[in-house]
C-alpha cells in the first residue's frame, strides 16, 4: 500500500478536514513511550494490510496539514486519510485510470520527486549535525564588524521656528520628555518621544546623522529638517549591538548550512550532467541563472 502514499495530499482538505471535525469518543488516543514497530499491521483495506510504515510515510507527507493537529490525534488522521485515499484509489484503477498517458507522467514525476527527497535526506539533511550549526554561528558572529546602536528621543514640529523654540526651552531647563509629549506631532510624542534603540539605516539619513553625531544626554544644537518635519533630537544612551542569542537563530543558521550544501551537491551534478534546453526563453532564463549561482530548485 505504501506505494499510494503520495495521493493523501489532493485529498486532504476535502477528507482530513472532516475526520478531525468529529469528537472522539472518550479521552483522546494515548501516545505510545516508544516508535510502534513499522511492520506491525494496524488493519486492512479491502484484504489488503495497512502496516505503521504507511501511516508513518502518511504523518511526513502531511507534515504541514498535519501539523495543526494535536499530537495525539495525527495516527488516527493520517489512517483515515489512508483509509479514504485507498478508496478512491481503488474506484480510479478500476475505472482506467491508471492506464492513461498522464496518470503514467504524473506517476513518474512522483517518483522522481520521492527520489530527490530521499536523497536530500540522507545526504544533506542528515549530515549537518547540531556542531556543524553551531560553528557556522560562531563564526557568523566572529565575522561580524562591531556596531553600535543608540537610543533617541525626537520632538517633531511643522517648522524651523517652533523647533528653535523647543531648543531654547531646552536650554531654559525645560524636561525633554515633557516637553515632547506636549509639542511632538509624531507617533513617539505621547511616549516622550522615545524612539527606543536603532542602529544605522534604520531612519532617515538626515536625522540618523544628527542622532548618531551626539554624545549621550546631548541635543542638537540645531532642528534637523526631514520630510517629516523638523526634529530636535536628544540622545539617551549608546551601545554595542548584541548579536543574537544562539538558540533564536539556530533554525535559521541550520536553513543557511541547508541550502549551501544542496546547492554545492546541485552544482556538482549539474556539471557532470546533460542538460539540453530547448526553449528559448527558459534557455535565457536558465543560463543566467546558473550564471548568477542562483540555485533554480529554491
Amino acid at each position: 500500500m505504501s506505494h499510494r502514499v503520495k495521493r493523501v495530499r489532493p485529498l486532504l482538505a476535502a477528507g482530513l478536514a472532516v475526520w478531525l471535525s468529529i469528537p472522539l469518543a472518550g479521552a483522546a488516543l494515548s501516545q505510545q513511550a516508544q516508535a510502534p514497530d513499522p511492520e506491525t499491521v494496524i488493519g486492512t483495506i479491502n484484504g489488503r494490510d495497512v502496516t505503521n510504515r504507511d501511516i508513518g510515510f502518511a504523518i511526513g507527507d502531511l507534515e504541514d496539514q498535519l501539523g495543526q493537529v494535536p499530537p495525539d490525534q495525527q495516527r488516527f488522521a493520517a489512517m483515515m486519510a489512508l483509509i479514504d485515499i485507498e478508496l478512491l484509489a481503488d474506484k480510479a484503477e478500476s475505472e482506467g485510470v491508471a492506464d492513461t498517458d498522464e496518470f503514467r507522467q504524473r506517476l513518474e514525476f512522483l517518483r522522481s520527486r520521492a527520489l530527490h527527497n530521499s536523497y536530500f535526506r540522507d545526504q544533506v539533511v542528515e549530515t549537518i549535525s547540531d556542531a556543524d550549526v553551531r560553528a557556522r554561528y560562531d563564526a557568523e558572529i566572529a565575522a561580524t564588524p562591531p556596531e553600535n546602536e543608540i537610543r533617541a528621543r525626537h520632538i517633531l514640529v511643522e517648522t524651523e521656528e517652533e523647533a528653535r523654540v523647543v531648543i531654547a526651552e531646552l536650554g531654559d531647563g525645560a524636561d525633554f520628555a515633557e516637553l515632547a509629549a506636549e509639542r511632538s506631532t509624531g507617533p513617539s510624542g505621547p511616549n516622550g518621544g522615545d524612539l527606543g534603540y536603532f542602529t544605522r539605516g534604520r531612519m532617515v539619513p538626515p536625522f540618523e546623522e544628527a542622532a548618531f553625531a551626539l554624545e549621550p544626554g546631548g541635543v542638537t544644537a540645531d532642528p534637523v529638517e526631514t520630510q517629516f518635519g523638523w526634529h530636535v533630537i536628544k540622545l539617551e544612551d549608546r551601545r554595542p549591538v548584541q548579536p543574537p542569542p544562539f538558540e533564536q537563530v539556530e533554525a535559521q543558521v541550520r536553513s543557511v548550512l541547508l541550502r549551501e550544501r544542496y546547492f554545492e551537491l546541485l552544482t556538482t551534478l549539474r556539471t557532470d550532467a546533460t542538460i539540453e534546453i530547448t526553449d528559448p526563453e527558459l534557455k535565457a532564463a536558465y543560463d543566467a541563472a546558473i550564471s548568477a549561482g542562483v540555485n533554480a530548485a529554491e
